[in-house]
């Protein structure tokens, strides 16, 4: 039974480096006690599709929400600050 607000949401995110698209509308959704995993080839897009979910780098479009569950982790914007 799923209950509650997601975890993580994605709905159909996409991201290009300059004008090649990487990532081509991925959705969905992970909640409390769930696991997801990302399996592809080498260049598929999974790393990518990571860091735009973290914020690192910017997405083409499409909308993605991360519910906090550890709010005492360091956001993405402190990383780049950082240089990390």
């Amino acid at each position: 039974m799923r209950t509650g607000a997601p975890l993580l949401k994605l709905e159909n995110l996409h991201v290009a480096y300059g004008k090649a698209g990487v990532v081509h509308g991925i959705s969905l959704e992970v909640r409390i006690g769930e696991f997801a995993v990302l399996l592809g080839r080498n260049g598929a897009g999974k790393s990518t599709t990571l860091h735009a979910i973290s914020g690192l780098i910017p997405k083409q479009s499409g909308q993605g929400r991360i519910r906090r569950a550890r709010p005492e982790r360091r956001n993405a914007a402190r990383h780049r600050a950082r240089g990390r």
